[in-house]
């Protein structure tokens, strides 16, 4: 698969991307080492892969989608699945590759995703998508991450000498599906905090990615799904946060529907729980999410 560094893109590469090659295109999110890397194989180089939406169904809207995996893997059904549903409402999707723990631990996955987000920003006029209608989306793990990623983003440096590190690092919506969100108390998802923090980390830590704490006015509007009999991540993760977006005005739609177990992805069986992505796209039309093309 073609591998093409961030900066190259900036000089103008990154035009053709997603219209002379079939195949869905990998980019770094940085073009030498990753910070913080512990090496040069594939688990210590974080990327996109990028799915644009189709010229005839284009809408200009673009989501950095998250895996979920318990931040110990990458679900294959969270990826490439999700980006195609996307790119059926016109929406492009970017799925980020993250780095995982055990061999790494915060703040490295929340930098890959800030730098995602900022990289399909700078890009959005060779990528053709508007730069202010860049939401996340996010299953499980990968659900935190999200959540991470729209309560603890920045504007950027104006002073950096890397252009994406001066954009803003914000989602400007946010997809929560089966999201792990506290990691403090009965309905923390244990196995997700070990491999994020590591083993005993110090409670203030655990309280600054508990990020039903960390929702301000600034929080971007946010849609969330779980299943109530979810026995993996309670639902109440879910609860929480929509609690906190409305403690604090943010907009929050949020589904529970009584069967769901953890992992059902897009899909559903043919059960309620499947309608999960109509709602979605309803409300992101709502939104005006979608104003075509840019």
């Amino acid at each position: 698969m073609w591998k093409l560094g961030a900066l190259a893109l900036l000089l103008g590469l990154g035009a053709s991307i997603g219209t002379a090659m079939q195949q869905p295109q990998t980019v770094r999110l940085w073009e030498g080492n990753a910070p913080l890397a512990q090496g040069n194989t594939p688990t210590d180089i974080p990327l996109i892969t990028l799915y644009p939406a189709p010229t005839d169904n284009h809408n200009g809207a673009a989501v950095v989608v998250c895996p979920g995996g318990g931040y110990g893997g990458l679900a294959a059904h969270e990826a490439a699945p999700v980006a195609k549903w996307l790119n059926s409402i016109g929406v492009s999707a970017y799925v980020l590759t993250y780095r995982l723990g055990p061999r790494y631990h915060h703040p490295v996955m929340s930098n890959d995703v800030s730098r995602a987000i900022r990289l399909v920003r700078t890009n959005a006029k060779a990528w053709n998508i508007d730069p202010q209608r860049i939401g996340v989306l996010g299953f499980s793990a990968g659900g935190h991450l999200a959540s991470t990623a729209e309560t603890h983003f920045d504007e950027g440096d104006s002073k950096a000498s890397d252009p994406i590190e001066r954009v803003s690092s914000r989602p400007d919506l946010a997809v929560l599906i089966y999201p792990v969100i506290t990691l403090s108390g009965q309905f923390a998802h244990i196995g997700s905090r070990n491999n994020l923090l590591g083993v005993d980390p110090p409670q203030a830590l655990i309280d600054s990615l508990s990020n039903e704490k960390q929702v301000t006015d600034k929080t971007p509007p946010t849609f969330l799904v779980h299943g109530a009999d979810d026995t993996a991540v309670p639902v109440e993760n879910s609860l929480m946060f929509a609690e906190a977006c409305r403690k604090h005005k943010v907009p929050v739609e949020l589904h529970v529907y009584e069967h769901g177990e953890h992992g059902f992805g897009i899909g559903g069986d043919g059960r309620p729980v499947g309608d999960w992505v109509k709602r979605c796209a309803e409300w992101m039309k709502a939104r005006g999410f979608f104003k075509g093309k840019p």
